[in-house]
């Protein structure tokens, strides 16, 4: 049922899950939703997220080829399955993506070792049918960002169910912090994080891939508590009704925050700009915003944020007027008297 607490499932599972969820639905139209999450294990919410995603898949790059699955809420219904189930005809340059994509993957670090020899038999038979393209496809690479090597680890330990140890980047108070998590799930929003059960806050925490500075998979198993996944659709930070309230005021330069931060109200201003309601368990990492507002913004309440806001700015203004006053040949500049 929705909002049952779930196992953690990785990428690979899930994938493995959608592509044999296109053949059961392709045989059972109008299949009810309740039916078919009871049939694969999973929840509604998880089913309704996976049939979100299906009909960005299909059998080119071109919209009119893609699977044309929607749903009431109760059932489901796949409306182009014959067109979809007609032979494979891929483009050479369809091809040699793939063939590229597929090798690259192949070497990541931390694949499990029955699914890198899968890639290769079915590298082995694209290559084949893909003829001249795989000959052209040979001549490329692609080199993974070190975001890469963390995914896998993380995919790795998620499928084991062991314990992380990370070294992880905070910039809402610009240090690196040492942490051991049970990681529950990976999350694409805009970026790749992992969502998981932080020991040394003993709640959960959602990490950035990419700010992870290093990672290891300890011997320890992985055992968080059961908790209900949250639904990340709509944006990755959702605070709590019980969360700190804060006030921002922006100018017209600064109105991209009602777009981007999660809040309660945003009410206009008489000079183009707006007062903007929000919550956050973590105030404090507001300060950035507020410098990176400068002039388009300020924070005005709580009144110690703000104080602490103001504080940071004149630091900020202080720092770079003792660079600006150095000379780059003899020094600092020294004052008379």
């Amino acid at each position: 049922m929705a909002g049952k607490p779930v196992r953690p499932v990785n990428a690979i599972d899930q994938t493995r899950r959608m592509l044999s969820l296109v053949t059961y639905l392709k045989e059972r139209p109008g299949a009810r939703v309740e039916d078919v999450a009871r049939a694969f294990g999973i929840t509604e919410d998880e089913l309704v997220s996976d049939l979100d995603v299906l009909p960005m898949c299909g059998t080119s790059f071109r919209g009119g080829d893609l699977l044309d699955i929607d749903t009431d809420g109760e059932r489901i219904w796949w409306h182009n399955p014959d067109d979809v189930a007609e032979p494979l005809r891929l483009a050479a340059d369809e091809a040699t993506a793939l063939l590229v994509a597929a090798r690259a993957v192949s070497t990541l670090p931390g694949l499990r070792e029955s699914d890198r020899q899968a890639l290769l038999r079915a590298n082995a038979k694209l290559e084949a049918a893909a003829g001249e393209a795989a000959g052209a496809s040979s001549r490329l690479s692609v080199t993974f960002e070190s975001e890469g090597g963390v995914f896998a680890d993380v995919d790795r330990a998620i499928s084991e169910r062991r314990r992380l140890w990370i070294r992880y980047y905070s910039p809402a108070r610009d240090e690196l912090t040492e942490r051991e998590i049970d990681p529950i799930r990976l999350v694409s929003v805009g970026h790749t994080y992992v969502e998981a059960w932080c020991r040394r806050s003993e709640a959960r925490r959602t990490f950035r891939l990419d700010r992870v500075a290093e990672i290891k998979i300890l011997d320890e198993p992985s055992a968080p508590p059961e908790i209900e996944l949250r639904d990340l659709s709509e944006a990755l930070v959702q605070p709590a009704a019980e969360d700190p309230e804060v006030v921002v005021e922006v100018g017209p330069g600064g109105r991209w925050v009602a777009e981007y931060y999660p809040h309660d109200s945003a009410d206009e201003l008489a000079d183009g700009g707006l007062r903007i309601t929000l919550r956050t368990p973590d105030p404090a990492s507001l300060r950035r915003l507020a410098l990176r507002l400068g002039r388009d913004g300020r924070i005005v309440s709580p009144p110690e944020l703000a104080d602490s806001a103001r504080q940071a700015a004149r630091e900020a203004l202080e720092a770079y007027d003792g660079i600006e006053a150095q000379d780059p040949h003899t020094g600092p500049a020294v004052q008379d008297g």
